[in-house]
């Protein structure tokens, strides 16, 4: 849920007037295009610079713009990751950003370790769900973040849980689809491993509509639900916008 995060982030970030890029970092995987209603949209070149497609108040770009066609298949060896990864940071013409949102592909791959070369003062969100098996992944990640010296700022935890309405009782009770504690164990783990606090930012609960508005390519921010999860959202998109960076121990 990465990038249904990180779509639904930058979403939340505009809508506080904030201008916010959104690449695309997952090369292999790329799904953003289709999450904002942009899969047959392509960007224009001006001179030496590629323009970001505009989408909703986002600047967007994604290795699926630039293909010749969706269904086309992209198998990559590291060298040539690490290309395409820096023409889509410094071929882009981004302009004025307060933020830029990269959703990276899972792991601690080449795409990781190229982003921790090109953009050393980067900061990084954890993103899990609750169960063992993610946790672990989750882990790994946020420690590679770190040895590329760049900071853990927090844990998401997606899909943390359910609400449903109970037909016995007409209550509405939290389920543990994915069982529970998930974003805590990472949190205390990277918290222990890095050496500061990297504290759970958000816990998302798991809501059909917000897998629906990816398939529509309608954001659930954009499309002005008050639900849990848009609230979620909304809190950590706040979180982040009211923290200020120091240059403290940045690589200048």
């Amino acid at each position: 849920g990465k990038s249904s995060v990180t779509v639904n982030l930058a979403m939340a970030l505009a809508e506080r007037g904030k201008s916010v890029g959104l690449l695309d970092a997952d090369i292999y995987g790329h799904s953003i295009p289709a999450m904002l209603g942009l899969a047959d949209a392509s960007p224009t070149a001006v001179e030496d610079m590629i323009m970001p497609v505009p989408a909703m108040g986002l600047k967007v770009i994604s290795m699926g713009m630039l293909k010749q066609s969706r269904d086309q298949v992209i198998a990559w060896r590291g060298p040539i990751l690490d290309k395409a990864l820096h023409q889509l940071l410094s071929d882009v013409y981004w302009g004025d950003l307060d933020f830029l949102l990269l959703d990276l592909p899972p792991g601690t791959g080449d795409v990781a370790m190229s982003l921790g070369n090109k953009l050393p003062n980067a900061e990084v969100l954890v993103v899990t769900t609750p169960q063992q098996a993610a946790a672990e992944v989750a882990e790994r990640a946020g420690t590679m973040a770190s040895m590329m010296d760049q900071k853990v700022l927090g844990v998401v935890e997606n899909m943390a849980y359910l609400d449903t309405t109970c037909p016995h009782c007409d209550q509405t009770h939290r389920v543990d689809v994915f069982g529970s504690g998930g974003g805590a164990a990472v949190s205390q783990t990277l918290t222990t491993r890095l050496g500061y606090e990297v504290p759970v930012l958000a816990e998302i609960p798991l809501e059909p509509a917000l897998r629906a508005s990816g398939d529509e390519g309608l954001p659930l921010l954009a499309s002005g639900s008050g639900s849990a999860a848009a609230q979620a959202f909304a809190g950590l998109a706040e979180r982040l916008a009211t923290t200020r960076r120091g240059l403290a121990g940045k690589k200048l």
